[in-house]
């Protein structure tokens, strides 16, 4: 399978990952939600690159590049991702987040000397021009309750942007720092265990500090566990290690783009949430997103 369709697959669980972790995440917190996910996450990840010898792979010039991945990519941005989400809803959100494939893509012409031929510039711009189409214009029309409940702006818009770009740049750098990694022979699974273990660390000396923010705004419960556990084994420990696999054949910016289709895939998962039809502007969108991954995977 090629890292394209890898990229894809992780924009996917990401888009179901958006929508379940709605209601746990406002019931913990951003950082309490983050942390419980995280080491749910390590825990997982840890058990599956002992069980198939993934930590045989890993050599010690290894370990700092990935701690450094997990902190900012992961503590930071994932963090971030969950703040703007509680703030904004998993549509606009992800219309934020979905900037990391710019950040990317600049990082990686910089840094890694990485290109598109005419026809990837064409797929590429498709895809970004249909995100963009379908995420801003996509609230037109006529909402219901379950829709306000997910689209209504709590807070200062202005910082809710803000933690939106801070976790779409956290991801690119997080991208970045991993890519020379993963290109060595070491394990996607014990790569990203590393990443997890180091953002559950820092999640839990921030709690350990006494910070109102780190503590949990309600207690949890079995099912708030449960879904935040499941959320956690569809975004980070199987969406997450199967960017990494893409990495290690696919540029940076390219594997970016490719997962930002994600607010794409979350339209007919808030259709089938909410009862609400997605209006013309993202049929729209996602006829563009849809083509131009078809012309980039082709």
């Amino acid at each position: 399978m090629g890292f394209e369709w890898l990229a894809l697959i992780a924009a996917f669980l990401w888009a179901v990952s958006s929508i379940i972790s709605v209601k746990p995440a406002k019931h913990l917190g951003s950082f309490s939600y983050s942390r419980w996910r995280m080491g749910c996450t390590a825990l997982m990840l840890s058990s599956m690159a002992a069980i198939t010898g993934g930590w045989s792979s890993v050599d010690s010039s290894h370990v700092t590049p990935m701690m450094f991945s997990g902190l900012i990519g992961i503590f930071i941005g994932d963090t971030a991702l969950f703040a703007c989400l509680n703030r904004m809803g998993p549509r606009q959100a992800g219309l934020l987040f979905s900037c990391h494939a710019v950040f990317s893509a600049v990082l990686g012409y910089f840094l890694f000397s990485e290109t598109m031929t005419p026809t990837e510039l064409l797929g590429s711009a498709l895809v970004f021009s249909g995100v963009a189409t379908a995420i801003f214009f996509g609230r037109r029309g006529k909402t219901n309750s379950k829709s306000l409940e997910l689209e209504t702006i709590k807070g200062n818009v202005w910082f809710s942007v803000g933690l939106g770009i801070t976790a779409a740049l956290c991801q690119a750098l997080g991208g970045i720092i991993a890519k020379p990694v993963m290109q060595t022979a070491i394990d996607p699974v014990a790569a990203s265990a590393i990443r997890m273990i180091t953002a559950f660390i820092a999640h839990s000396l921030f709690l350990f500090t006494g910070a109102r923010h780190a503590k949990s705004l309600n207690p949890i419960t079995w099912p708030v566990f449960g879904i935040t556990a499941l959320n956690g084994f569809l975004a980070m420990a199987v969406g997450m290690t199967l960017i990494l696999f893409a990495l290690q054949t696919g540029n940076v910016g390219m594997v970016a783009l490719l997962s930002s289709t994600t607010p794409i895939m979350v339209l007919p998962l808030l259709w089938l949430y909410t009862g609400q039809r997605p209006n013309r502007f993202a049929w729209l969108g996602a006829l563009f997103a849809v083509t131009g991954t078809g012309i980039l995977v082709g």
